[in-house]
């Protein structure tokens, strides 16, 4: 998929969407249609002739738009490397000549109603590209915020007192009888705090954020013990899978703070993580406690992931979430991403 490391698989600031995504191409189709039939409103006489009025426009922006997509699509790396505000003239011209060509080829379709001239074609082609560019790049501005909110709340998080207090002391006891498992410990608090200061906007190998999981489950299994259990299910998962970071420490983070220590004998988390075909699955269970549950919910972070997810692959992933029987388990799908593929 080319350079999709970062913020819309396109680059770390406003950029051009990725118009190989399934679903910037749904978006893409729908606005320029909305805009069609409002031209069509607008040149009918009458009411009647509306739908004549929306087929003779569709004859020419439909043609176009396929040519667009797929043009978008295939030259998505180097429209990249453009820049901006080049792309966008880049993109100005291409739809300019797709226009011209259309024009001139079907332009008299239609020899029965009031042919498009050149220059209202190219004007109407130009109208739903800035109207489809501006409804992204508004669109993309206002999500970007989730990315500096996932660092802010994960950080906070961290900084709970009930967490660093406790983590703090359990190393403390590990100093004299396990000096070595408690300097692990501490290296361990430190790449956690890294972590959540660095630069969040780019994606992130699978990989590291399996191990930075690891390392809050070994912090936290310092004060419960026996009393946290954790089944891994990684033998299918793709090392260098692309994924949104800081998606998988709060949700394990939520599964101890309102599965495990609510419950007085603890209990189990699962983490799976495979890859089918293009896709990647996601799946934590832990237990879900009737009683003892603390007051406050979840439901930042798993609102904050879902909206991050939207943020980086549109309709190509999802998040879903359910208590079932006394478990509670979040499934996450996205698409198979790599650094190179």
């Amino acid at each position: 998929m080319g350079n999709v490391a970062s913020i819309n698989q396109t680059g770390t600031g406003i950029r051009l969407p990725n118009f190989c995504n399934l679903g910037v191409m749904l978006r893409s189709l729908v606005v320029v249609n909305l805009l069609l039939a409002a031209a069509a409103v607008l040149r009918a006489p009458q009411p009647q002739a509306i739908w004549l009025e929306f087929q003779v426009l569709a004859a020419f922006g439909e043609p176009i738009l396929i040519m667009s997509l797929v043009a978008l699509c295939a030259g998505r790396r180097w429209l990249h490397a453009l820049g901006y505000a080049r792309s966008i003239a880049a993109v100005a011209a291409f739809e300019l000549a797709a226009a011209w060509v259309l024009s001139q080829t079907v332009g008299d379709v239609f020899s029965d109603r009031r042919s498009l001239s050149f220059p209202q074609v190219a004007v109407l082609v130009l109208f739903a590209t800035g109207i489809t560019i501006a409804y992204f790049d508004l669109r993309s501005r206002a999500l970007s915020p989730a990315i500096a909110e996932a660092r802010i709340q994960a950080l906070q998080a961290r900084i709970r007192p009930h967490f660093l207090y406790n983590s703090i002391n359990a190393v403390l006891s590990l100093i004299r009888s396990e000096p070595r498992r408690a300097e692990r410990a501490l290296e361990d608090m430190a790449d956690l705090f890294r972590v959540l200061m660095a630069d969040n906007r780019t994606l992130a190998p699978i990989a590291a954020e399996v191990e930075l999981a690891r390392q809050y489950l070994a912090i936290e299994t310092l004060r419960l013990g026996e009393r946290l259990r954790v089944t891994w299910k990684i033998d299918s998962m793709p090392s260098d899978a692309l994924v949104p970071p800081l998606m998988l420490q709060p949700l394990v983070e939520n599964a101890v703070y309102h599965g495990i220590e609510p419950s007085p004998g603890g209990g189990e988390i699962t983490i799976e993580v495979r890859a089918t075909g293009k896709q990647i699955f996601m799946e934590l269970t832990n237990p879900f406690p009737a009683e003892g549950r603390h007051a406050s919910g979840n439901r930042m972070a798993i609102a904050n992931i879902r909206e991050r997810l939207q943020l980086h692959f549109d309709a190509e992933a999802s998040m879903h979430s359910e208590v079932r029987d006394g478990v509670y388990r979040v499934t996450i799908r996205l698409p198979y991403l790599t650094a190179t593929a």
